[in-house]
């Protein structure tokens, strides 16, 4: 078998398959020398390089190698479905690119090319056929545009992780459509006087505090390296439930507005603040502790370039619009602008829970609390 593959190195293909069809005949045979087998004669051209691939893969069924020589024998017969399956089963079987050796993380990126290439191809045949179908990307149901993604692999599944407490049955939907809350109109109404009130209480140095602080209780929950950091922080109305008057006193126009807001207030919420991020800072992806409720953002001072992704999707704070998402769905932040982005945080009850489920969710807090159950 080593002259075989000798023979395979300088690319003497004829040589190097006498010699593996000697070295296999001989014994059960290796998969290595089946598999440089399988490369000697597709080289040759020959029709039976598949037989040598297959009887490889018998051996060593997750060799990343071999699946892709398979894949590579069905793609030149014209079976791109199936080569595509064999590819895809290369780059899984092929882990971190990083830890292979360069040879092999190179054919492993070219399996990984050919599988994206075919499941374009694909996508784009099922979505002619869609179109025959009535289907109009931007305005067909959103939540079947959201389906087509998954399925071509454009998007991936963002579960819901609160890190804290999980209610059950509440979908996880990224984005809220603010048309849909009664309360919003007026809150967006007002947003012309939340923002002269933040103007002035900057103008007067209101003191923000960076948004992450020590947590005695759950030392570096979530922090990722934020804790003290400036280049996110916050202004309190409200924390963690209670009001911090000095400051809610200073915008009474806001404070107003918000109490026609179904504010969540259980397990520590609601908190009202003004959070600021500064140039170039970013908030690395994270999740909140509840899906009981809801974050809604209402953009104060948003710059061009000043975005926040919610699953999937990246959108861009606008000026006097409302943003309302699930936060226990892996979310990020980034300020590309050269200014300060300033937004209004307040979290709502999910408004799938009755009055009786607040009830007793609110109860089960307290609960816990008296308990000294950490939650």
């Amino acid at each position: 078998m080593r002259d075989g593959l000798a023979a395979l190195r300088v690319g003497d293909a004829a040589t190097a398959a006498g010699l593996l069809e000697r070295a296999v005949a001989e014994g059960p045979g290796e998969a290595r020398a089946w598999y440089a087998l399988g490369v000697a004669r597709r080289a040759l051209g020959r029709g039976d390089a598949m037989e040598a691939a297959e009887r490889a893969l018998a051996l060593a069924p997750r060799e990343p190698q071999i699946l892709i020589l398979k894949a590579d024998l069905l793609d030149a017969a014209g079976a791109a479905d199936e080569a595509a399956r064999f590819y895809a089963g290369a780059v899984r079987a092929g882990g971190d690119p990083a830890r292979l050796p360069a040879g092999l993380a190179a054919e492993v990126a070219r399996a990984a090319i050919a599988m994206d290439a075919h499941a374009a191809r694909a996508t784009a045949r099922v979505e002619a056929v869609l179109a025959d179908a009535g289907f109009v990307p931007g305005r067909s149901p959103a939540r079947f545009a959201r389906a087509l993604d998954l399925l071509a692999g454009r998007a991936q599944i963002y579960p819901q992780q609160p890190s804290r407490f999980h209610y059950p049955g509440l979908a996880p939907i990224e984005w809220f459509d603010p048309e849909d809350f009664g309360w919003a109109p007026a809150l967006k109404a007002a947003a012309p006087a939340i923002r002269a009130e933040l103007e002035t209480a900057l103008a007067e140095a209101t003191p923000f505090a960076p948004y992450v602080e020590a947590d005695a209780i759950r030392p570096g929950a979530h922090a990722q390296g934020l804790v003290g950091d400036a280049g996110w922080s916050a202004l309190y109305l409200v924390k963690e439930g209670a009001p911090v008057p000095a400051a809610a006193a200073r915008f009474p126009a806001t404070m107003a507005t918000l109490a026609h807001v179904p504010l969540c207030d259980s397990a520590g919420t609601p908190s009202v603040l003004f959070s600021r991020l500064k140039p170039g800072a970013r908030i690395p992806p994270h999740t909140g502790f509840l899906n009981t409720r809801l974050i809604c953002h209402l953009a104060v001072i948003a710059p061009p370039g000043c975005s926040l992704r919610v699953g999937n999707e990246r959108r861009e704070w606008r000026e006097g619009e409302l943003s309302i998402f699930d936060d226990t769905i892996e979310h990020e932040a980034m300020n590309g602008s050269a200014r300060d982005r300033t937004v209004l945080i307040f979290d709502i009850w999910r408004p799938e829970l009755s009055e009786e489920e607040r009830h007793l969710v609110r109860a089960l807090f307290a609960a816990t609390r008296a308990g000294g159950m950490a939650v």
